[in-house]
């Protein structure tokens, strides 16, 4: 079986040397073997496990949520769960542009040929443009609502400590409230979430979900159905429906 210094692994994943090492520190990738003199050396499974934790960290996911997930007893079905769910995410993308894109081709050609253009093709472009990700709507709204209110709790907090006033710190705390509350019940009722061990789609408990320990993607949340508790793939309430 091949081995593989740091450097060499680094260069098969594509990352710096350091970022193996901070990797091996942090407890996510350990080196199958270490030499007389100290050298580390890893295996296939240790790149592969790598390249998983790479992808992880493309999506965003924290480094001690990536050790929880591999520490979890079904460590291999989250994480599979969520490549299936990021694949199916992925296609559907490609499925729309494509359908753009020829939607674009015909009425490019149509008007080459002179036909009779109607303004109803450009209508379908435009609903083929409007079915974009419907997560990712949600997930925008959240952050550009919420672009304000971070903006005036940085100033409040700087105001309080340059000039001693506290007040403006509470008038954000009284927005803050109601808004945290209003934004939350927007999320909560546009996402559903994917169990990785029997792949039922369930729309999680508010007070559960609320204090469940969650990353970008996932959510540690208990399946109605199997009963298993586990990092399940967050996805649109669409799929629920469905």
């Amino acid at each position: 079986m091949s081995k593989y210094t740091t450097g060499e692994v680094a260069k098969l994943c594509d990352v710096s040397v350091r970022t193996v090492q901070f990797y091996d520190d942090k407890g996510l990738l350990s080196p199958s073997e270490l030499t007389e003199g100290g050298r580390r050396l890893y295996s296939e499974e240790d790149v592969s496990q790598l390249k998983v934790i790479c992808y992880l960290r493309s999506l965003s996911i924290g480094i001690k949520t990536i050790k929880q997930m591999f520490d979890a007893d079904n460590s291999q079905k989250v994480i599979k769960c969520l490549l299936e769910e990021h694949e199916k995410q992925l296609k559907a993308d490609i499925d729309e542009k494509q359908k753009a894109l020829e939607a674009v081709q015909n009425i490019n050609r149509s008007l080459k040929s002179n036909d009779e253009f109607f303004i109803q093709s450009i209508s379908d472009i435009a609903h083929d443009m409007e079915n974009n990700k419907k997560l990712k709507k949600v997930y925008a709204t959240a952050f550009i609502t919420g672009i304000p209110l971070a903006l005036y709790q940085i100033f409040s907090i700087v105001f309080w400590i340059v000039t001693g006033t506290w007040w403006p710190f509470v008038v954000w705390a009284v927005i803050a409230i109601p808004y945290s509350i209003i934004i939350s019940k927007y999320y909560w009722s546009k996402v559903a979430y994917i169990c990785p061990e029997c792949k039922h789609v369930f729309k999680a408990k508010f007070k559960e979900g609320f204090f469940a320990n969650h990353t970008p993607k996932t959510r540690k949340l208990t399946c109605p159905r199997c009963g298993k508790k586990s990092f399940c793939i967050e996805t649109s309430i669409d799929d629920l429906e469905n």
